[in-house]
């Protein structure tokens, strides 16, 4: 009878043991065969605990969670821990090894059934020319170096008294080692190629279909083997084979049928995932299917695996039952499994150098045979490239968890000794291990090709001459070269950010203005239309030729403007929205991004109907703004080069020389919750938005001072996002500052609003009024910034004040007064002044542990300073002093800057030594009007600043009580940006950066 059911009834079969427990004076941790829950949760607590420590650290260098649980496993069982005297008798009984091996079964059966709803037969029917060699020549070279392998192994450890084994037949043993030798573990593949971003390129589809192959074919190699061994003769193991194909020709075919019928009925497979009740019929179909299989001397995993085959694709079923199930299997179920693996492995027992040589040799006969047949086949059959085959052969090798279930099947069978299995246990970790490395060495992104949308006839992009593109057509405008920003690359990954995205979007779009102020129209009431005579400013007629009716309002139309007049043709903006989505543990986020690589209907599909691109591309149709939506789901880590190398690839693409720029949103502010109390009298709920810096700058209750005439809500209670967020963001938009190919700009929604005034004071506003304050200091970025001020006052309803800010030694006589010295202690001051100082390449982010480096500056030597301050001066007088239009020539006419957008601009120059607190008031000066938004654009000025800050940074921190500005933070966004946050002058900032340039 098969393993799993015989070891539910010697379960059923143990007798009852007295009551034990803590206040009986018994061990509650010693085995009880009538209540074994209270050993199995310590084993439990044990076993994933230690697997999940082991992953934590793996991760930084990329490695599969089955390292770990595998290696937990080892140094749970007699190879580490079982050297510690009485652990393996007290944890690890052997008497509760059956409870945890009934428990492993159950989680290995669902898993082999996700590992079924992974497989796609779409995808190897797309590739099959391609990846029919790569398969084949993988499965077909390694499992002859097995089986001539085998030969000597069987000699030296199974066909020996030491083994313990009694009588193998050496076929039995061959075929195991052939099987063990030539399959690739699909699942780690997919985590693999998902997470070093290989679907959508030649490489990774070929290796995804390749794949899939490879692991239908093991998992009937494996089939037959079980079979062989569990049969009495041969005519008995053929009988086995044939009800097994029998059993499943009629799940591929009729019951594959019966499942898709069902889910209509249930709809089930509209998209909105599994009915309750097809649900049950899944589980009750899939340990059936593993019951039959089991008993008829087939393993119970070959009835799931072929159970997650059947399952119907439409309406991504596989993913809304991989989401319902994943958790506990990858939390649970699999790591008993693995553990149990490392409890059998002793790797003590390699301990002798002619064990060591064979514990090579199968090492190497592995990976060079799987390595060497599908590199040579994707090299001269499929004609890729060495570095794309290298490629394909290393991802193939991957071993990982599916061979490890072959090499416990083969163990529990009788057909592998402890030693030869420990031997093998080592082998997968190796190949598992070597993996990523290999890939990333063969295969770096910048020799990456990727797949064409055709299917298998592949279009391989010529990175050198996407290279020569990029240099020749780079995607930054030069600071001579004024270009409004005509496309967008827009970053989005929370709902939050939407309102203030879109927001800007709109400011840099010029927006269609009414000239005349528009009178609300009920519908009911006809609206004569206006002779042409009629002039905007005309009075409204009253017609009374029907006495007894409402007088009829006949008002004139009004009269809409395109964007300004000289701008000689109208603009056409487009925006690529990328929504990035973090790539999780689970295997469902897996399965989603293959599905969008493989896929691309499924891929718009998923971009259509995600809420937030919803949202959006709605606001650009409303706006005649052309839309581009891409989701991306990437790990954290890889986040900022994902968004870096969809700029670029969006700029290439469509081979355009400037007008792009990259936005990103910086963390929401948040509304505070139940549980506060309630607002002041004469406020609002809109009082309690906070801005979300003031965890950084740790302020406590009561210690905020409002700066008068502001209307800044300055109570920081509720202090969100976390200090620790905004670091781990802060890196994030660092690392894309970093290595940005064009324009950046970090948009801030910095939480402060005006306070709202009684309904009997309000005084009237012009919805949707703006004003831009723009301190200009110097250098690229804020001449790029000035740039992009310009941009904005295109629109009609936005205005500008730039300052042009000196720094002197003495007080200007028409400035601010001195500013007192804070009163700071010495050592206080210098640690201010030294954290100011640190980069980025001290700080590790606190969630992934990979320090990322700052953006390289030039050095500012006195010929770089020259040409700053020169091209400073032009473009200054280029929008402060804009040449006069001729009537002989309309060149001005049809430039940008337009005329119009110079006449909403005004323009300040003044010398203070306290700049930062010029700029502070004058923002403060314009929102005590209260007619107006505030928006704040500065420079990043990170590169070629000319002043230093740092002693005014340190001063507003005492000012306003904050102690303790995060560095990161600071770091990121700059000198003039972190003063505005401080203050909490402004409701939204823009920091922009300019590409690299010389000067």
């Amino acid at each position: 009878m098969g393993e799993f059911s015989a070891t539910i009834l010697s379960i059923l079969e143990r007798r009852e043991a007295p009551d034990q427990g803590l206040l009986t004076g018994n061990n509650p941790s010693a085995y009880n065969s009538s209540d074994p829950l209270r050993l199995w949760i310590i084993q439990v607590g044990i076993i994933v605990a230690t697997a999940s420590l082991l992953s934590l650290g793996l991760r930084k260098i990329r490695q599969p969670k089955v390292i770990a649980e595998v290696l937990g496993g080892i140094l749970l069982g007699p190879t580490a821990f079982g050297h510690i005297p009485g652990f393996t008798a007290h944890i690890f009984p052997s008497e509760s090894l059956p409870y945890l091996m009934l428990v492993a079964n159950i989680g290995l059966c669902l898993f082999l059934f996700l590992v079924g709803l992974e497989i796609d037969m779409r995808v190897i029917r797309r590739n099959a020319k391609l990846s029919a060699s790569v398969a084949l020549a993988g499965m077909i070279l390694p499992f002859g170096a097995g089986a001539g392998l085998s030969v000597q192994l069987y000699k030296a450890f199974i066909n020996t008294p030491e083994s313990g084994l009694g009588f193998v037949k050496f076929t039995y043993f061959m075929l195991f080692v052939g099987v063990a030798f030539s399959i690739t573990a699909f699942p780690v593949l997919c985590r693999i190629l998902t997470e070093l971003k290989l679907l959508d390129t030649t490489v990774g589809v070929v290796v995804l279909s390749a794949g899939v192959a490879n692991d239908i074919i093991g998992w009937v190699l494996l089939a037959l083997s079980i079979a062989l061994v569990n049969a009495g003769s041969g005519l008995t193991a053929l009988y086995i084979l044939l009800v097994c194909i029998g059993w499943t020709l009629l799940l591929l075919l009729p019951g594959k049928r019966a499942l898709h019928w069902l889910g209509r009925k249930t709809g089930s497979t509209e998209g909105h995932g599994p009915s309750m009740f097809y649900m049950t019929v899944i589980m009750l179909l899939l340990f059936g299917n593993a019951f039959f299989t089991d008993i008829i001397g087939v393993h119970a995993i070959f009835g799931a695996f072929v159970t997650g085959i059947i399952v119907p694709r439409e309406g991504n079923l596989p993913i809304h039952l991989t989401e319902k199930l994943e958790d506990m299997v990858t939390i649970i179920f699999l790591p008993l499994y693995f553990t149990l693996s490392g409890l059998s492995t002793n790797l003590s027992l390699l301990n002798s150098g002619e064990i060591w040589s064979y514990t090579i040799a199968i090492c190497a006969l592995a990976f060079v045979g799987k390595f060497g047949g599908c590199c040579l086949a994707a090299r001269y059959v499929a004609k890729f490239s060495w570095r794309e085959s290298g490629a394909i052969g290393s991802l193939m090798s991957c071993k990982g968890l599916v061979e490890l279930i072959v090499l416990n099947v083969g163990l529990s069978a009788g057909i592998l000794s402890p030693l030869v299995f420990s031997m093998f246990v080592l082998e997968a970790m190796t190949l598992t291990f070597m993996t990523t490395p290999l890939v990333t060495v063969f295969y770096p992104p910048d020799k990456r090709a990727r797949a064409s949308a055709t299917g298998a006839n592949f279009v391989n992009i010529d990175r050198k001459q996407d290279n020569v593109e990029n240099a020749d057509a780079s995607t930054h405008s030069t600071d001579g070269d004024l270009k409004m920003k005509t496309h967008l690359v827009v970053v989005l990954d929370r709902i939050e950010h939407l309102p203030g995205i879109m927001a800007l979007t709109q400011m840099i779009k010029p927006s269609l203005i009414s000239e005349s102020q528009q009178l609300p129209v009920l519908p009911s009431i006809p609206v004569h239309p206006v002779s042409e005579s009629s002039s905007p400013s005309a009075q409204p007629m009253v017609s009374t030729e029907m006495p007894n009716l409402t007088p009829v309002v006949s008002l004139p139309l009004p009269n809409i403007s395109l964007p300004p007049f000289d701008l000689a043709l109208p603009v056409n903006h487009n925006i690529s929205v990328l929504r990035l989505i973090e790539l999780s543990d689970r295997t469902s986020a897996v399965m989603k991004s293959m599905s969008m690589a493989t896929h691309p209907d499924q891929a718009a599909m998923y971009a259509q109907y995600d809420p937030i691109m919803n949202v959006y591309t709605t606001f650009a149709s409303l706006n005649d703004l052309n839309v581009t939506p891409a989701l991306e789901t990437v790990p954290y880590e890889d986040m900022a080069r994902a968004v870096v190398s969809f700029a670029r690839d969006v700029a290439l693409s469509a081979h355009r020389r400037g007008g792009e720029m990259l936005l990103l949103p910086w963390l929401p502010p948040t509304v505070v919750g139940h549980g506060h109390e309630s607002p002041a009298s004469g406020t609002s709920p809109l009082d309690t938005m906070h801005n979300p810096f003031d965890s950084l700058f740790n302020k406590t209750p009561g210690t905020s001072t409002p700066v008068a005439g502001s209307h800044a809500i300055s109570s920081v209670e509720d202090r969100l996002p976390s200090a620790a967020a905004a670091t781990i963001h802060a890196h994030f938009v660092r690392n894309v500052f970093s290595k940005a190919t064009m324009d950046v700009g970090l948009f801030m929604d910095l939480g402060y609003k005006q306070a709202p005034r009684p309904l009997g004071m309000m005084r009237p506003t012009l919805a949707g009024v703006t004003h831009v304050l723009f301190p200009f200091f110097g250098g690229p970025d804020d001449r790029l910034a000035l740039a992009i001020v310009a941009q904005f006052c295109e629109n009609e309803k936005i205005s500008a004040t730039c300052l042009k800010i000196t720094k002197t030694d003495v007080v200007d006589a028409q400035g601010l007064p001195s500013i007192p010295e804070a009163h700071l202690n010495p050592d206080d001051a210098k640690n201010h002044a030294s954290e100011t100082l640190l980069t980025i390449a001290s700080n590790v982010s606190a969630r992934s542990g990979v320090s990322y480096p700052d953006t390289t500056y030039n050095h500012a030597n006195t010929a770089i300073r020259m040409q700053s301050d020169t091209a400073d001066h032009l473009a200054w007088s280029q929008y402060a002093n804009p040449p006069q239009a001729s009537s002989s020539s309309t060149s001005i006419s049809q430039s940008f800057p337009s005329h119009h957008a110079l006449s909403r601009m005004y323009f300040q120059e003044l010398s203070s030594p306290v700049p930062l607190h010029e700029v502070i008031a004058e923002a403060n000066r314009i929102r005590s009007s209260g007619k107006v938004k505030l928006f704040v654009v500065a420079g990043r000025s990170r590169r070629i600043a000319l002043e230093d800050h740092t002693k005014e940074i340190t001063t507003l921190l005492e000012e306003h009580h904050a102690h303790r500005l995060g560095i990161d933070v600071r770091k990121t966004i700059g000198d003039v940006p972190s003063a505005i946050v401080i203050a909490g002058c402004a409701q939204e900032l823009l920091v922009v950066q300019a590409t690299s340039s010389d000067i």
